[in-house]
């Protein structure tokens, strides 16, 4: 993913609360009973006005949450699992997490850049290593760490089938899940049959695709809506989050709930 435009936006944000507007309500009325801490990347992060319409599913998660869950979003545009940790960004979240909050990890797809050393990983040696830091700053505050696979890029072959891009890493991820015993959404995965499911020409208004940009890595309204809810469903069948912590499930969330704030903000 770019880091000009993207972490430019990202940069904005760097120095403001990372919890959406459903946080400060929740809590203002007393009633917030856990807090999901959000790691990643791009794909996930709050965009600001100026980056619209591109849209992080992590900004439409608290649409599938009960009010009583918070959603602190610290994702970050074009970091990995490696550049997030040497940036000291996980110790923000560390000092901040609590004894019933959840600590979600996705990352992979700025891993992937072999060209790039500040970023990659090796999905069965660095990439797992990595995440590992991850799981065992979350478990040593009490919190529950939650680790899920990076959301697949709009990719079909010449026959129109959805192709995977990711390489190891999902595989990575589940193996060490499996290893450390704690709960896996495959976003990867589902994501990869929803769009083999929508085809080729569905699937464009679900990224980010506008008159100046072809964008199949990131997200439109639509498509962070879409991938917010895959989380939000994988989140209740691991059991992570109980039955009346999730909330419109099946029901339609329109793109124009989305907003984006100002760069400043």
């Amino acid at each position: 993913m770019s880091l000009t435009r993207r972490q430019a936006g990202a940069a904005a944000l760097a120095a403001v609360p990372f919890a959406l507007a459903a946080t400060g309500t929740a809590r203002a009325a007393g009633r917030r009973t856990r807090t999901v801490y959000l790691a990643g990347d791009s794909t996930a992060a709050r965009k600001t006005a100026d980056e619209a319409p591109e849209t992080g599913w992590g900004m439409a998660l608290p649409f599938f949450l009960h009010p009583s869950v918070a959603v602190a979003n610290h994702a970050v545009n074009g970091r990995s699992s490696k550049s997030f940790l040497d940036e000291g960004r996980l110790d923000p979240i560390l000092a901040a997490i609590g004894s019933r909050d959840v600590l979600l990890v996705q990352f992979g797809h700025n891993d992937e850049k072999a060209e790039d050393p500040s970023r990659y990983t090796e999905p069965w040696t660095t990439y797992q290593d990595c995440l590992r830091r991850y799981l065992d700053g979350a478990r040593e505050r009490g919190a529950r760490p939650v680790l899920a696979t990076p959301v697949e890029r709009r990719r079909f072959d010449a026959a129109g089938n959805a192709d995977p891009t990711h390489g190891e890493y999902p595989a990575a991820m589940r193996a060490l899940a499996g290893a450390e015993g704690v709960p896996l959404l495959d976003v990867q995965a589902l994501s990869l049959a929803l769009w083999q499911e929508l085809g080729p020409e569905r699937t464009k208004a679900y990224f980010d695709w506008t008159a100046t940009e072809q964008d199949n890595t990131h997200f439109s309204p639509t498509g962070a809506i879409a991938v917010a809810r895959l989380v939000a469903r994988e989140l209740l069948r691991t059991g992570v989050l109980a039955p009346g912590e999730v909330r419109r499930l099946d029901e339609e969330v329109p793109a124009s709930w989305i907003t984006w704030p100002d760069p400043a903000v």
